[in-house]
């Protein structure tokens, strides 16, 4: 009977410290990324002398916790540097020390510094755009910290081409004008004005000459005649006209090229015609901006942290990045929502959003607990009536002894 005295304690034992990892999932139900643990028993034998099947139960003993892994709901908040993992896959995040660290809460910020950093202050990781390709493709260096200053700026890019869309009026008459004027940069994103004028000087001709307040000279310094298809309307030629200035600021423009025709076949783009309708001007664009400052921040799906800057320009700044692992239940637990690896789980495996077995990233969000408040209820039911059945072994054998130690009387 002393035997089911210890078998007893050593169920009360276990369903106690069962009990307390029940109660860590559920003051964990509102921590952001939290991986609910699953309580796991063994069972105590004790072996008989000589061996044989005599073997007698000696209780149970926790065995420990497992993880479960499952992937919590999301959560949509209105901070731009939220994100959460759809998938699988971790944040990095480095201390002051350069310690490696891993998370699945994507609760981010800039600190005064532009350090992209969790509410510890821990920097969170990616790979630094060096360019981009003219098909969206990304050109990335090594993985550091997300640092962006709030002081970046864009350099100036001069403008080289052009488009105008205009109507020239077959109705009108021989020396008739119509002028348009354009917007390029020079090489210090200075803002020119460049401006057009178009001259009727005969049926179905014309001639265009460019012209600029700030410049000192431009080529082709005289008018340069263009020819209309009499049925069509469209425009004649297959070469692209160009425009020098010289300017009298002192900075210097690139050759600027007038997008008018197609360079695989040669022919008309459509954007200069002759029906018969007003002179008008109906688009405008080219390649030039102005210096600009840092206004906004933002991230994709792709993990892309992109700055947004006051001439209009989107730059990809740094990709996040994400770690796999072997196995997540070799992962050590560091507290304040951190992992880190071990020889159980493997090297991390360190990659960009969306790349082999990692998940994407959905901006805007974070991932809740995945904690399931009706089962850990049923838990703590069962728990609580394991619990009192080993304290009934215990006050049973209790009597048991009692009732023995009687005989004696």
């Amino acid at each position: 009977m002393i035997g089911s005295l210890f078998a007893g304690i050593s169920g009360l034992n276990a369903n106690s410290t069962a009990m307390t990892v029940i109660g860590d999932n559920i003051a964990n139900v509102n921590t952001t990324a939290f991986k609910s643990n699953r309580a796991s028993f063994a069972n105590v034998l004790s072996q008989a002398i000589g061996g044989g099947g005599n073997d007698i139960g000696r209780g149970v003993e926790f065995w420990g916790t497992t993880p479960i892994w499952s992937q919590g709901s999301l959560e949509n908040t209105s901070a731009p540097m939220d994100m959460a993992i759809n998938g699988r896959g971790f944040f990095m995040v480095n201390d002051a020390s350069g310690s490696n660290f891993f998370t699945r809460a994507g609760e981010f910020t800039f600190d005064r510094d532009g350090r992209l950093v969790n509410p510890d202050d821990l920097q969170l990781q990616g790979y630094r755009v060096l360019s981009e390709n003219p098909d969206g493709s990304l050109n990335l260096g090594t993985l550091d910290a997300i640092q962006i200053p709030t002081e970046s700026t864009t350099p100036p890019q001069a403008s080289t081409e052009f488009t105008v869309d205009v109507n020239l009026d077959s109705g009108a008459l021989v020396g008739d004008t119509y002028s348009t004027t354009i917007t390029v940069f020079d090489s210090l994103g200075n803002d020119v004005p460049l401006t057009l004028d178009f001259v009727k000087t005969g049926s179905n001709a014309w001639t265009w000459q460019a012209n600029s307040t700030m410049a000192t000279a431009v080529t082709p310094a005289a008018p340069t005649a263009i020819a209309f298809d009499a049925t069509t309307g469209d425009l004649l030629g297959t070469t692209d006209p160009t425009i020098d200035l010289t300017l009298s600021t002192g900075a210097t423009m690139p050759t600027l090229t007038w997008d008018l025709y197609d360079a695989a076949t040669s022919s008309t783009n459509g954007d200069i015609t002759q029906y018969a309708s007003q002179s008008t001007t109906t688009f405008q664009t080219q390649n030039g901006f102005p210096a600009g400052s840092l206004r906004a921040v933002s991230v994709n799906e792709a993990g892309v942290v992109t700055g947004s800057y006051s001439n209009g320009q989107l730059v990809p700044l740094f990709q996040v990045a994400l770690a796999d692992f072997p196995s997540y239940y070799g992962l050590t637990k560091m507290g304040g929502n951190l992992y880190a690896a071990s020889l159980q789980s493997g090297d991390a495996m360190p990659g960009v959003p969306g790349s082999g077995r990692l998940g994407s990233i959905s901006p805007s969000a974070i991932e809740m607990s995945n904690v399931d408040l009706g089962q850990e209820f049923v838990k703590m039911i069962t728990t609580q009536r394991a619990f009192q059945a080993n304290s009934r072994v215990i006050t049973t054998s209790d009597e048991i002894l009692n009732e023995l130690i009687n005989i004696k009387r």
